[in-house]
C-alpha cells in the first residue's frame, strides 16, 4: 500500500502543472504551514515529488488521501477530459425532495451491493454540484486509482456530466443514479466536450439567449464599409440583421465553448448522374463533423460577417436548441417537420 500511495502520489505531482500545485496543496489542508513554507516549489517535479513522499511516510497518508488531493484538482481544472451530458428520464414523485446526505447514503450504498471492491469519494461544489469520483475494482481486484470515473450531478435537475466512464462500468453507474435521484430511467444527451462549463451550460441554457426582436440601433456603427450615406444606411442595416439573426441562432454574449459539432447522415443518395446509388434502398451514411476552439462563436461570426447565408440553417442552429453536439439527420417523412432526428446511443 505505501508504495501505491508513493506512486499516486508522485504522478499526480507530475501531472499538476507547478503555479497550480501550491494552491491545490493549500486547498487539500494536509500540510502544516512550516512544511507548506518548507518546499521549494521552483525545483524539479521529481523533487518535489521526493519531498512530498518524505512528508506523506511521515504522517502516514494513505490511497484515500492522494485521492482527495486528486479530487481537489480535477473540481478546479476539469477541462483536461472530455466530458459526456446524460439527462435523467421520468422523475418519481419525491424526486425534487432528494437532499445531498439521502443521495450520498443512497449510491454509496447501492454502488457497494453492485461492486464488491470500489472506492466513492463524494464532494459539494461551491456552485451546488455534487462531484463523485469512482475508483471501480471488481470480485478479485482492488480498486483502481489510475483510472477513476468522475461524476457531476446538479440536484433537482436531470442533468448528469461524466468523465473516465468505459462501457463496462455504464450500467453500474446509471442504475446507482437513477436509485439516488428517484428517475426511472437515464439517456445519453448527446452532448460532448473538454470544457465542463461549456456543455453545462449549453444543456442547462445558462448563457445568454437572444429573441426576435430589433437590436439597439448602436449597433450600426459597426457598418463602416461605405461613404455614401444611402450605401452606407443600406450595408448597416444589412449588417445589423445578419448580428440579429446570428444571435438569435446561437445566443448572444459570450457563448459556451464547444470544440466540435458531429452530424451523422443517413439519408437516400440524390445524383441523377449516379443511378446505382441513387436508386439504392439503403441510405446513404457518413459522418461530418465541424471542429474549432470556439465553435459556436466561429457559426455567429460567420453567419454577422457574412460569410455564411442567413437565416440560419436549422442544420447548425440546432446545436445550442437542442442543446446537443451530435446529431443524426435523416430524410424527411410525412408529418416531420425537421430532418434532425433526436437520438439516443
Amino acid at each position: 500500500m505505501e508504495d501505491q500511495v508513493k506512486y499516486l502520489l508522485r504522478r499526480l505531482v507530475r501531472r499538476i502543472p507547478t503555479q497550480v500545485l501550491k494552491g491545490t496543496l493549500e486547498k487539500w489542508g494536509r500540510l502544516t504551514v512550516a512544511q507548506q513554507q518548507n518546499i521549494d516549489f521552483t525545483q524539479t517535479k521529481w523533487a518535489l515529488a521526493d519531498q512530498l513522499i518524505t512528508i506523506s511516510e511521515e504522517k502516514g497518508w494513505t490511497v484515500q488521501h492522494i485521492a482527495e488531493l486528486e479530487m481537489i484538482y480535477v473540481i478546479d481544472n476539469p477541462i483536461e477530459r472530455m466530458w459526456h451530458a446524460l439527462q435523467l428520464v421520468d422523475p418519481e414523485s419525491n424526486a425534487a425532495a432528494v437532499e445531498l446526505m439521502q443521495f450520498k447514503k443512497q449510491f454509496k450504498s447501492h454502488l457497494n451491493e453492485l461492486v464488491r471492491h470500489v472506492s466513492v469519494k463524494i464532494k459539494k461544489h461551491t456552485d451546488e454540484a455534487v462531484w463523485i469520483r469512482i475508483a471501480w475494482g471488481d470480485r478479485c481486484s482492488q480498486p483502481n486509482n489510475l483510472r477513476p470515473t468522475y461524476v457531476v450531478h446538479y440536484l433537482q435537475t436531470p442533468y448528469v456530466f461524466v468523465t473516465g466512464l468505459t462501457s463496462k462500468r455504464k450500467p453500474l453507474l446509471y442504475q446507482a443514479l437513477i436509485i439516488a435521484t428517484r428517475h426511472q430511467t437515464i439517456k445519453d444527451a448527446n452532448l460532448s466536450g473538454r470544457k465542463l462549463s461549456a456543455i453545462r451550460d449549453l444543456l442547462m441554457q445558462q448563457y445568454e439567449q437572444v429573441f426576435s426582436a430589433k437590436y439597439p440601433s448602436h449597433l450600426v456603427e459597426r457598418s463602416q464599409k461605405a461613404s455614401h450615406p444611402q450605401i452606407k444606411r443600406e450595408h448597416a442595416e444589412a449588417e445589423v440583421n445578419r448580428f440579429q439573426m446570428a444571435c438569435e441562432a446561437f445566443g448572444g454574449g459570450k457563448l459556451p465553448q464547444l470544440q466540435s459539432a458531429v452530424y451523422k447522415l443517413e439519408t437516400k443518395f440524390k445524383d441523377p448522374t449516379n443511378q446505382v446509388m441513387a436508386e439504392s434502398e439503403q441510405p446513404f451514411r457518413c459522418v461530418v463533423t465541424f471542429a474549432s476552439t470556439d465553435l459556436l462563436e466561429s457559426l455567429r461570426h460567420c453567419a454577422s460577417s457574412g460569410i455564411s447565408s442567413t437565416p440560419v440553417t436549422p442544420l447548425l442552429s440546432s446545436i445550442p436548441r437542442k442543446g446537443r453536439n451530435y446529431l443524426v439527420i435523416t430524410d424527411k417523412v410525412p408529418g416531420s417537420d425537421s430532418q434532425i432526428n433526436q437520438t439516443t446511443h
